[in-house]
């Protein structure tokens, strides 16, 4: 396996089949920040979020999608986009027929989206979609005018494919809940982050608490390996309401509550725009996990 600097290392973990990033698809001058979560705990939402928190920061956005339900950017577009492979398959894959138009749409506040989509199910490989979207962008010259890429991840990491875009990120974040679910798929999760960060750039930023009245478990556990919090977003029925109305929380009516939440997403994208400190996690084994976790 080569790397960016052109050296032989071993492979990302034992028994890894990864095929090594072409440096030619490297994303240079944008920070770039991959967010992962167990599914449906609410990664796109917080994406989204904070790509309008980086935008009100006068910052150039991309989100990039990585899911084959390609919602991640509906409410900052107010509808579904086509995907990637989407408006690629129309062309017989020939990318040079595709105009930028047909695959990257204006959402709140000047964000600007991408759906990369995925294969059919029981087919191909999220890392091959990844890669083509990253390889269109670059053909087109519209990662020269970003300054803040986000990619928006499905699930848990369990697919070397849909970790690909951990090959690209400057830093990686979890989003969970106060529960244990979610902790157990945050500790995969950061074992496939520090294997990516063996052969890449990849940092571990650490972890956001999600749709949590409290934060004690999630605390409790990054305290034992290693990792911090870096915001905390309560269960508020304003940002459910978001969902439903097609938009972000910034355009949500005002209240106390609303504007707390706001400026909790303007902190998180200062932070990681600064360069949150890189976490050195230990992630724990699944049995122990489950011991430190459960309730007798």
């Amino acid at each position: 396996m080569t790397l960016l600097d052109g050296s032989d290392t071993p492979p990302d973990g034992e028994g890894s089949v990864q095929v090594a990033l072409d440096p030619q698809d490297q994303i240079k001058g944008a920070k770039v920040i991959a967010v992962y979560g167990k599914g449906g705990i609410g990664k796109s939402t917080t994406s989204s979020n904070l790509s309008a928190a980086f935008s009100k920061l006068g910052h150039r956005v991309l989100q990039i999608g990585c899911d084959p339900k390609h919602d991640s950017t509906f409410t900052l577009t107010k509808k579904m986009m086509p995907t990637v492979i989407d408006v690629l398959e129309t062309v017989d894959f020939h990318s040079e027929e595709l105009r930028v138009e047909d695959f990257m749409f204006e959402g709140y506040n000047g964000v600007m989206c991408v759906e990369a989509g995925g294969p059919p199910a029981g087919t191909g490989c999220g890392g091959y979609v990844v890669g083509q979207t990253v390889k269109l962008l670059k053909q087109h010259h519209l990662l020269e005018d970003t300054d803040v890429v986000i990619f928006d991840v499905l699930g848990d990491v369990v697919c070397g494919g849909f970790a690909a875009p951990l090959q690209h990120a400057d830093n990686a974040v979890v989003v969970a809940a106060n529960d244990f679910d979610s902790i157990f798929a945050m500790n995969r999760i950061v074992a496939a982050i520090n294997a990516k960060a063996k052969n890449y750039n990849v940092r571990l930023a650490g972890v956001v608490a999600n749709r949590s009245a409290e934060t004690d478990e999630i605390d409790r556990f990054s305290d034992a390996i290693g990792m911090k919090r870096l915001a905390h977003f309560k269960d508020l029925d304003a940002i459910r309401r978001s969902r439903l109305k097609k938009c972000t929380l910034f355009e949500m009516p005002d209240s106390p509550e609303v504007e707390e939440a706001r400026q909790e997403y303007l902190n998180l994208a200062r932070t990681l725009y600064e360069g949150a400190e890189a976490q050195q996690a230990n992630p724990m084994k699944d049995r122990d996990i489950f011991d430190f976790l459960g309730f007798e």
